[in-house]
């Protein structure tokens, strides 16, 4: 009798399965140490497989604008269409944005903040989110009424809203009874809204809550202007919950430089973009010159662990074993 081999043959394992396994792993793991097992794994990450599902957030936190573009292009583009979420923070121009809403023919979920969008181009490109079930647009400055309503009409399916603000955000605004007001009008599948720190009135509100009749949860952190009566609320919405805005939470105790998302503890990936600008084309062109070049593998995992320019440290990564 033949004995069996206790060893996985991960090299058959199908793509899509490979490409849930490497999911678990981080960012930095599956563009620069899954490429360098097999050419088979190389190929598994250069395709849909592993970009379905995009959450760049942590490391867009404390990248160069131009590295994150580069790289929103690059893991976008080997979606092959298949790409279902995006989380990314700190969008700097127009291109980028256009770029995403060019790509998003099955996205789902799509987490945007802090990002420079203009208000025209995202009411523009509305029509190309029409699938989107949740949108995050938090602390996003250039954006208003104009491009929620443009959301409102186009994504028909959304059921989840994400619009916080940081208090200074409002500084020197009048009133932002405009966007709720969007909101209400266009927005009736809405389950969860999220306006913390916005110049809203109890008018306006009351207009979300009979806009959106499936509301669940509203958050209405810092919107001082807004006074709405308990009973009332639990009477008529007996099913919603709503945040605020009284809560004594960071902004409120004046710490707000330790309430941001941002983390320090990001990896930036040391590797990434030492060969030069993105271009689609030249994907392959990057692996088979690691993979054939004389010495590229003992240099690559050189650069692992030692970083550029001996800045290993300052990027994040392990020290040298």
């Amino acid at each position: 009798m033949e004995e069996q081999c206790d060893f996985r043959q991960w090299d058959e394992l199908i793509p899509d399965a490979l490409g849930l396994i490497f999911s678990n792993l981080s960012l930095q793991e599956i563009l620069t140490v899954i490429p360098c097992v097999c050419k088979f794994w190389r190929t598994v990450v250069m395709g849909p497989y592993c970009w379905q599902e995009i959450d760049i957030e942590e490391w867009s936190n404390g990248c160069q604008p131009d590295h994150l573009d580069m790289m929103l292009r690059m893991l976008i583009t080997r979606s092959s269409g298949s790409l279902r979420k995006l989380c990314v923070s700190g969008l700097q121009n127009d291109t980028i944005f256009s770029f995403i809403t060019e790509n998003a023919g099955s996205l789902r979920s799509l987490r945007l903040s802090r990002s420079e969008m203009s208000d025209s181009v995202v009411a523009q490109t509305a029509g190309r989110l029409s699938s989107i079930t949740c949108l995050d647009l938090s602390y996003c400055g250039k954006i208003g009424a104009h491009a929620l309503e443009a959301i409102g009409k186009h994504c028909k399916l959304l059921v989840s809203l994400c619009r916080n603000m940081h208090p200074l955000d409002a500084a020197g605004k009048l009133s932002q009874d405009d966007e709720a007001n969007a909101i209400a009008a266009t927005m009736p599948r809405l389950k969860r809204l999220e306006m913390a720190y916005h110049l809203i009135s109890t008018a306006s509100v009351l207009k979300v809550l009979s806009g959106c009749p499936q509301l669940e949860f509203l958050d209405l952190r810092g919107c001082w202007d807004v006074k709405l009566d308990d009973q009332f609320v639990k009477e008529k919405f007996p099913k919603l919950k709503v945040l605020g805005p009284l809560v004594m939470d960071c902004y409120e105790m004046g710490e707000w430089d330790d309430c941001s998302d941002f983390s320090d503890s990001f990896e930036y990936l040391a590797w990434e973009f030492e060969m030069g600008n993105y271009d689609e084309d030249d994907d392959d062109d990057i692996y088979d010159e690691m993979w054939h070049g004389e010495g590229r593998l003992e240099e690559l995992e050189l650069r692992f662990y030692e970083g550029i320019g001996g800045d290993a440290g300052m990027l994040g990564w392990p020290p040298s074993p």
